[in-house]
């Protein structure tokens, strides 16, 4: 009877045991809803980067994926990106085909989570008003960025910071329920930023409305209807092709024709290249910077407007 009662305690006491070990286990699994630290939260651009940044303040910890002076289809990857992404509690994405680069990083990862559709991932993309997105184009067969799906730039509309947001409290909400009314705080100072950047920005481009502008990549079809600019042409027959000579040609010819009055390149923009369409057309040639971080000036979401408005005002002059 002893062995047996003594069994049965030991037995009592195992699945005591495996009961707490499990409980443990969810528990550290969701350690970050509990307030077990800021929530690793890695990003693919850092314009998104930002945009989390001001949701979730100092709850949240933040690695961007795609330096911003850099062409943002065509990332280095690096060790330090891949222990980011297996540390992530959220990974947020531009989406669509912007990130050619993202499909391989994520299959060394290795975590469904992260996959497209996995638990883990906001895609930013949804439920924005996509441009270009039934025009037929060549589709990304080898994982090219080409903008099969729609322009994928659409974070140059500043107006579509508010559902990108509204996508990321709920996703931080998802991790860190109890954090909610922190983040609805935060995004509500954003849009007020934000809704004055606007009247800022409306206002100093209101004299330009109509202008025709060439563009060097096809980034600023989202900018340009937010302010009023006509993009009638870009360098790049197809987004990520470079131009033949004999297009070139014709361009140039259209440019002159058409009174184009400025050029529009990023900064990773061929320099060459960027001169001798302006030099052949008669355009001026302005760097807008595509992304936080792409001039000391643009060290928010806000800031790079400022900036980038700032610049094609004085271009546009």
């Amino acid at each position: 009877m002893a062995l047996r009662a003594l069994l049965g305690a030991a037995l009592v006491f195992w699945v005591v045991a495996a009961a707490w070990w499990v409980v443990a286990a969810a528990w550290w699994a969701a350690a970050p809803a509990w307030g077990g630290g800021p929530l690793a939260v890695v990003a693919t651009s850092t314009d998104l980067k930002a945009l989390v940044e001001e949701v979730g303040g100092d709850r949240v910890r933040v690695e961007g994926l795609a330096p911003p002076l850099a062409d943002p289809h065509a990332v280095e990857i690096k060790p330090g990106q891949i222990a980011a992404l297996r540390g992530a509690a959220l990974l947020v994405r531009v989406g669509l085909d912007h990130e050619p680069w993202l499909a391989g990083l994520l299959r060394t990862v290795g975590d469904a989570r992260l996959a497209p559709g996995g638990s883990s991932v906001l895609d930013c993309s949804k439920g924005i008003d996509l441009l270009q997105a039934v025009v037929a184009r060549v589709k990304p067969e080898r994982g090219d960025h080409v903008h099969g799906f729609g322009n994928t730039h659409y974070w140059l509309d500043p107006e579509n910071a508010r559902p990108i947001t509204a996508g990321i409290l709920e996703a931080l909400v998802r991790l860190a329920p109890s954090e909610r009314a922190y983040f609805e705080s935060r995004r509500a100072a954003f849009l007020t930023r934000l809704d004055a950047g606007l009247k800022r920005w409306t206002d100093a481009m209101g004299p330009y409305r109509g202008t025709k502008v060439v563009v060097v990549h096809e980034s600023w079809p989202y900018f340009a209807r937010r302010f009023g600019l006509q993009i009638v042409a870009a360098v790049e027959p197809v987004p990520g092709v470079p131009p033949s000579p004999a297009y070139l040609a014709t361009l140039t010819r259209q440019m002159k024709d058409g009174n184009v009055r400025v050029l529009i390149a990023e900064p990773y923009s061929s320099a060459a290249l960027v001169a001798r369409v302006a030099s052949l057309s008669g355009a001026r040639a302005v760097t807008l910077v595509a992304s936080v971080g792409g001039a000391p000036e643009a060290r928010d979401y806000v800031a790079l407007f400022d900036l980038d408005v700032a610049r094609l005002v004085e271009a546009l002059r």
